[in-house]
């Protein structure tokens, strides 16, 4: 087949899937943002990327933005039609950002999927789960019905749909949900495995190792959406009870999701003029974003990793940490349950409760006599049911080929 893949930031969640699609003789083309220089297992095309100023405000603003977005990619596709004769038997993009939205109108004879990431809902998942930060009001659940515009649109004009887990599967409503497949995008458990040896550098000039007391925190971004405030919370009370122990995060001072503090220029400095007095910074190492294989040997360190989250998307650092053999201390929340058990492959708490929180963490880091069954079960779940080479990747290629009929 001629597969066309669309993403703003390729290869994204098509890393993997696209050079095997390649491998097994289709020829396959990238579309993607003008501005995005990954580099690409594949040819690239791009088209123009939309003003970076969104003039408008309110409601309407999301759909503008990603509108916008679509009609410059499907402008892009209508050059390649008519100036290079292309016509693509399938297309797969992420619909995300709107890049979908108009390619039926330049190929309709094409099959049409999206990777359909999660359907932003009023109610049971981020939207008020913690009114700290995202109170429930008719305004905030407008707002995310708003948002929600171009996700319906993209998969209602789509043949088919993918989501990488349940719980993101069935954010999107029972009509909509029959038409999408639940494949993860998968683990490659060779490479992210356990390793007794690692090392982890600070930037003081200290090596960690496995023999150390290490609590780890990765987020793409410090914010309260992967439960920063609730971890940062706990520190005081930890750090107490564990005088020897070291904390290392990773992720950026900016935001990923939802919005920065009214008070602060981040969660970050939020957070630690909250807890000024109460926590030893000398123990403390915010790393920022870090290169994966430092980020490896994090994990492979780590004593305790905590992972935090809204019912939201689930992070890809969870999965990566089960599979590298993590005691994981993680939030009893609806997309974690999907991997973590409490007391067969980690350790659960209720994302409110902190003193559970700091209990489970000074557990942990003292010692669980139960850590190592711990360990191994959390790798074991990854490699018999997330692999990405045995499992995943075999399953997402059947499910493109299943459309070239």
């Amino acid at each position: 087949m001629k597969i066309l893949l669309v993403h703003q930031n390729f290869p994204g969640q098509f890393l993997h899937l696209a050079p095997a699609l390649a491998a097994r003789g289709h020829e396959v083309l990238a579309l993607t943002d003008e501005s995005n220089k990954r580099p690409s297992p594949v040819r690239v095309l791009r088209y123009k990327a939309p003003p970076k100023e969104n003039p408008v405000r309110g409601f309407a603003r999301t759909y503008a933005e990603y509108t916008e977005r679509g009609w410059l990619a499907a402008r892009g596709c209508r050059a390649l039609r008519d100036r290079h004769g292309y016509h693509p038997d399938l297309i797969l993009g992420h619909s995300g950002w709107g890049e979908t939205l108009f390619l039926r109108e330049i190929w309709p004879e094409a099959r049409l999927l999206v990777y359909a990431e999660l359907l932003y809902r009023t109610r049971g998942h981020d939207v008020g789960f913690d009114p700290e930060v995202t109170p429930d009001s008719d305004e905030g659940r407008a707002m995310t019905l708003a948002r929600s515009a171009h996700l319906i649109q993209g998969l209602v004009q789509a043949d088919a749909g993918l989501a990488p887990t349940r719980y993101q599967a069935d954010s999107f409503p029972p009509e909509l949900r029959q038409k999408l497949a639940v494949i993860h995008d998968g683990i490659d458990t060779q490479k992210v495995s356990p390793d007794p040896e690692a090392r982890f550098d600070l930037p003081d000039g200290r090596t960690l190792n496995a023999r150390d007391e290490v609590l780890s925190y990765v987020s793409r971004s410090l914010e309260p959406y992967r439960g920063f405030h609730r971890f940062m919370r706990a520190l005081p009370k930890v750090m107490r009870a564990r005088p020897q122990a070291q904390v290392v995060l990773v992720g950026s001072d900016g935001v990923s999701y939802g919005t920065k503090p009214r008070d602060a220029e981040s969660w970050k400095a939020r957070m630690l003029a909250e807890l000024d007095g109460q926590i030893d910074l000398s123990r403390i190492h915010f790393m920022g974003r870090v290169p994966y294989a430092q980020y490896l040997a994090l994990l492979r360190i780590a004593r305790v990793h905590c992972y935090l989250t809204y019912p939201f998307v689930l992070s890809w650092s969870l999965t990566e940490a089960m599979s590298a053999g993590c005691y994981i201390v993680a939030s009893d929340t609806e997309p974690v349950r999907e991997l973590v058990t409490d007391g067969e492959n980690g350790r659960l708490v209720d994302f409110f409760d902190q003193s559970g929180l700091e209990a489970a963490l000074i557990k942990g880091l003292a010692g669980d006599p139960e850590a190592d069954r711990l360990r191994m079960a959390a790798r074991r779940t990854i490699v018999e049911g997330y692999d990405q080479k045995s499992i995943c990747l075999p399953r997402l290629i059947e499910w493109v080929e299943g459309f070239g009929g």
